[in-house]
């Protein structure tokens, strides 16, 4: 499919995000004449034919504000069904049927080298705004800015891309030369040219599956604060391994290694602790322990290689749900 196809395929699924909020009310006036103002934060897609959409979470950042969606000359009321804060993914759904969509593709078999097409409203002056490029790198690990928290959080199994993403793409769709959505654009690294990435389309996939199934995202829980080993940090502590998820305190009061009645706590693991691998899976850098338990189903039980004080032991751990 050449790219003019591709846009007259998805760009009518294409939908913009806007935050209304509410300024402080004044006790003699009515409700319809409080005051608020409106702010588009990004781009989303429509994922199904019921009204369901795709967009970042830092897109729908706000927890007290209102959201809707621009589609088709008209705004409606969304209702966010769930937030992932681990793959900066949100699924909202309007109350329209019918609804044109982009069907959604298999991350994981893209290829480095594909051409790809990146959608998205370009804070909210340059709509349906195309860029094609190429995947350029796979599974890439970078650190963002939560801008309106001020808070860096790193995103893992990126997917890298020339295509222009723009301030305001995020939350739009990385296609392939089928039209199907391969990504959810996310970020840009500043200070680099051509450089942009897409959250994997399996991911949110994955989320789609968890609120049709519990009726919200669900996260895993172990109940360790670990950090994940490499040379220079082993030879920071004095360990002899330098791979693994290395269990240690926090200096704040409630900064435990290891969570009282926690998961972790059950499965006898111990600040100092470090986990080498997970279901016989080596713990590093490129495979952490965060990424080995995302692809495992809450409630399953995964087994644990540890070494303590230069011995090593297995146990078992059962992921729980946190709350």
């Amino acid at each position: 499919m050449d790219i003019p196809s591709i846009i007259r395929k998805t760009s009518p699924a294409l939908v913009s995000i806007i935050l209304t909020k509410h300024t402080a009310r004044d006790s003699r006036s009515s409700d319809s004449d409080i005051p608020q103002t409106e702010l588009e934060t990004g781009t989303g897609f429509f994922a199904d034919k019921n009204g369901l959409i795709l967009t970042n979470r830092h897109v729908v950042y706000e927890l007290d504000g209102e959201y809707w969606v621009w589609w088709n000359n008209k705004k409606y009321f969304a209702e966010i069904l769930g937030r992932d804060h681990v793959n900066d993914v949100a699924v909202l759904r309007i109350q329209e049927r019918d609804t044109p969509h982009i069907q959604l593709g298999d991350s994981s078999r893209i290829l480095l080298g594909e051409s790809v097409v990146a959608l998205g409203n370009v804070f909210g002056e340059l709509h349906n705004t195309v860029s094609a490029g190429i995947v350029s790198g796979l599974s890439r690990n970078i650190y963002a800015v939560d801008e309106p928290y001020r808070k860096t959080f790193e995103l893992r199994g990126l997917i890298q891309t020339d295509a222009a993403i723009n301030p305001g793409n995020s939350g739009g769709p990385l296609l392939n030369m089928q039209g199907k959505a391969i990504g959810i654009n996310t970020a840009t690294v500043s200070g680099y040219e051509n450089i942009g990435f897409a959250i994997p389309i399996n991911h949110a996939r994955f989320d789609i599956q968890e609120i049709q199934k519990f009726g919200t995202i669900r996260k895993p829980y172990l109940g360790i604060r670990y950090i994940t080993l490499d040379a220079s940090l082993a030879s920071r502590y004095g360990l002899a391994v330098d791979y693994g998820a290395y269990i240690l305190r926090e200096p704040e009061p409630d900064g435990l290694g290891v969570i009282p009645q926690s998961p972790a706590d059950r499965a006898g693991l111990k600040e100092g602790d470090i986990i080498v691998s997970c279901e016989n899976q080596r713990i590093a850098y490129d495979k952490t322990l965060k990424d080995i338990i995302r692809e495992k189903q809450i409630g399953s039980k995964v087994k644990l290689k540890v070494v303590r004080q230069d011995k090593e032991l297995e146990t078992e751990l059962l992921i729980e749900e946190q709350k």
